[in-house]
């Protein structure tokens, strides 16, 4: 006796929530597994409880999920798991999680990863320090619990970086400097894309109305930074960079990194599904075909899982997975596939003139041989390198040699990193060197949790 389910959803940001949303009103029956206690995902976090002001200072791209997580909770036939983590799927789709200290497994018609992205690592010298964080750490305190730092710096490259800068603004708690590694009158190299970005303008508009509401607030700016290192011996005290041809020094306790966001493949890697190297987003992809299917049949990505894409293309994506799979059961809607595939091509217009202009920094992709590069295990840049130089080929061997990726974080964290040094060391492309094999459990599991593995939920089995 096992349960079972037409389709298994692993997230509940945008993609997946969307994604439920078509199948379970098409009559499908869909569980949605997800870590946090409440639909969101990242983006969207918290945003059923926050008050008017944190909405106000967050701003209307983050209010409208208030609809989208209404929409999931109220349509019927959704199974709603919160605080469900995914560690393990087998090849005959058997989902296994843990919840509330027990293990459960669902056999799934079909899966859908919707688990979206994760921030790029950015080992510059100092960053294991205490009081040293990302830009999207910060963000999700404000998100969830309303909480700023007074003296953040800011240092690194991408969207979110100006997004949270001007969220500060909004908080009356601006961050101390914005420092960018992204070079001066670097986009007007960047005109071609610049103009094919102009499909999707809203993304231009939003993004010169942050960078106005940040200079204008007087924040210092420093752009082209290079040679970033955080001192401090027991907790982050600074951050000292070179900018125009100065060497700066900023006293702060509190520096967020940030080098663009990238796909979460863990699961995708798991399944051992095919990946390809996205030379313009510098990152791994999972292979998909025109239906969003991986080469794993019946696993499906929607969301920045599958490419940096953003909110709205995710929430796009997700409807269209859950249309495609319930069309196979004879809901077809042609027109609306239609359409939604007409608008996330409008929506990736934007994306080459994104990733040309906050292209992460060499220093980042080539981290200084005395770097931390695996946090967990204090794996050190040049120790790779030596690993390499001493016959290792590949991400596997450097784990077998070193313990990188063995900690607790599975390699989520180091992954893009380690490949990177690997790479640059070996002179051969990111694609043939290849990412580390992941093997369950995904996360940390409890050997009480295995110990209390049910088949199926004593409730929910079918037969």
């Amino acid at each position: 006796m096992s349960e079972r389910s037409d389709i298994v959803i692993i997230g509940a940001g945008p993609a997946g929530m969307a994604c439920a949303i078509e199948a379970a009103g098409k009559g499908l029956s869909a569980v949605v597994l997800d870590e946090n206690p409440a639909p969101g995902g990242q983006i969207y976090r918290s945003v059923e409880s926050v008050g008017q002001k944190r909405l106000d200072i967050l701003g209307p791209d983050y209010a409208k999920g208030k609809a989208l997580v209404s929409a999931f909770r109220e349509t019927a036939g959704i199974d709603y798991r919160p605080c469900s983590t995914v560690w393990n799927i087998g090849s005959d789709r058997r989902v296994e999680f843990s919840q509330g200290g027990r293990s459960f497994g669902i056999l799934a018609g079909s899966v859908v990863v919707a688990t979206g992205a994760l921030e790029r690592p950015s080992p510059v010298p100092g960053w294991t320090l205490p009081g040293v964080t990302t830009v999207g750490a910060l963000q999700i305190l404000l998100k969830g619990s309303g909480v700023v730092y007074d003296d953040a710096v800011l240092v690194g490259a991408g969207p979110l970086l100006w997004l949270l800068a001007a969220q500060l603004v909004d908080a009356k708690t601006p961050p101390k400097a914005i420092v960018e590694t992204t070079p001066p009158r670097h986009v007007l190299g960047l005109l071609p894309q610049l103009f094919g970005s102009l499909a999707a303008p809203g993304y231009l508009r939003k993004g010169l109305s942050m960078m106005r509401k940040v200079r204008r607030a007087g924040i210092p700016h420093h752009s082209g930074a290079t040679n970033i290192r955080i001192e401090g011996d027991s907790q982050a005290t600074a951050v000292r960079f070179e900018s125009r041809g100065r060497s700066h020094h900023i006293a702060s306790s509190t520096i967020a990194l940030h080098q663009g966001v990238v796909p979460n493949q863990q699961i995708t890697r798991l399944l051992q599904c095919d990946h390809f190297w996205d030379d313009s987003q510098k990152c791994f992809r999972p292979l998909l075909d025109e239906r969003r299917q991986t080469s794993i049949q019946r696993v499906f990505v929607a969301g920045d899982g599958a490419g940096i894409e953003g909110a709205a293309s995710a929430e796009m994506q997700g409807r269209l997975v859950g249309l495609l799979i319930a069309a196979e059961a004879g809901h077809v809607e042609n027109e609306r596939i239609d359409s939604l595939q007409s608008q996330l091509k409008r929506e990736a217009s934007v994306r080459p003139f994104l990733e040309k202009l906050y292209a992460p920094s060499s220093e980042v992709l080539s981290p200084a041989d005395e770097t931390i590069v695996c946090r967990c295990e204090e794996v050190s840049a040049g120790a790779i390198r030596k690993a390499v130089d001493d016959g290792a080929p590949g991400p596997n061997q450097v784990k077998s040699f070193l313990r990188t990726g063995m900690g607790p974080c599975q390699g989520r964290v180091c992954g893009l990193a380690v490949a990177s040094v690997i790479s640059q060391r070996t002179g051969k492309p990111p694609e043939d060197v290849d990412y580390y094999r992941i093997r369950p459990p995904l996360k940390p599991l409890q050997l009480s949790e295995l110990a209390a593995y049910d088949g199926a939920s004593p409730d929910k089995a079918v037969g």
